[in-house]
């Protein structure tokens, strides 16, 4: 697995270990790396297999949330840090649940950072949908079909938005494929989640449009979870709003609660 690993910059307060959503990767968090590791935690943030620089298997079957829990496990068994503060953001937050529930005792608590209890709907999953007959033409035009959706933003610098492409493209078809049925399709788990006792924070952009707010505070009450809605973020608050995102996390980490 490719991943960014900052130590931290001051008095050492453990390890975070983040994973990042569907078509995403690590520079996913880039805008809050800096901020956790000067409020002295060490900061993983990791591609998944199939994303970007870590390669992973020609087998679309295989990119289910349990498989990728178990790769992201034995990343934080490696880390050298006996309990790690795991976070997963959207899509991760399915593989950072499963994880959580193989092997509990390895974290300190889990951040769900803009996911869901269960597949994705509304306009996401339409969108999806629409992507699936382009999985044999390749990622190239699966790039295009999904630029009619989402084009670039165009007050983006242009080197931005080259990067955003070319990560898409280096990226595996069968793994976005595999993690874009695994979308489609997990379960409702929550109280596999809630079992395990592992403090959990369930934090969204206030204007979230993958998961309605309302279904996540739902999902945070059935957890007994700590819940924060960023202002003024949507489904990205680590690049919406970094700032009010760090002072979350950093309070959830230091004490377990906001």
């Amino acid at each position: 697995m490719a991943f960014l690993d900052l130590a931290p910059a001051g008095p050492a307060r453990g390890t975070a270990l983040l994973v990042p959503g569907f078509t995403g990767g690590k520079e996913d968090f880039a805008p809050i790396l800096d901020p956790l590791s000067d409020a002295g935690f060490r900061v993983v943030a990791a591609d998944l297999p199939g994303q970007y620089e870590s390669p992973g298997p020609r087998d679309r079957t295989a990119y289910t949330p349990d498989w990728l829990g178990s790769v992201v496990n034995e990343l934080a068994k490696s880390l050298d840090d006996e309990r790690v503060f795991l976070l997963g953001h959207s899509f991760g937050g399915l593989v950072a649940r499963a994880a959580v529930m193989a092997a509990p005792k390895r974290y300190q608590s889990l951040v769900l950072l803009c996911s869901g209890p269960s597949a994705i709907q509304g306009a996401r999953r339409e969108t999806m949908a629409r992507l699936e007959p382009f999985a044999q033409r390749g990622m190239p035009a699966v790039y295009a079909a999904r630029l009619e959706v989402y084009p670039p933003d165009p007050t983006a610098p242009e080197r931005l938005t080259a990067f955003l492409r070319d990560r898409f493209l280096a990226s595996s078809l069968d793994g976005l494929f595999g993690m874009s049925d695994a979308l489609l399709q997990e379960p409702d788990r929550v109280d596999e989640l809630r079992a395990t006792g592992v403090p959990v924070l369930v934090c969204f952009g206030q204007d979230d449009d993958a998961w309605r707010p309302a279904l996540q505070r739902d999902m945070a009450t059935r957890l007994d979870a700590t819940v924060v809605a960023i202002p003024g973020a949507a489904h990205s608050p680590a690049i919406e709003r970094p700032e009010a995102t760090v002072t979350s996390l950093v309070a959830f980490w230091a004490g377990g609660t906001v």
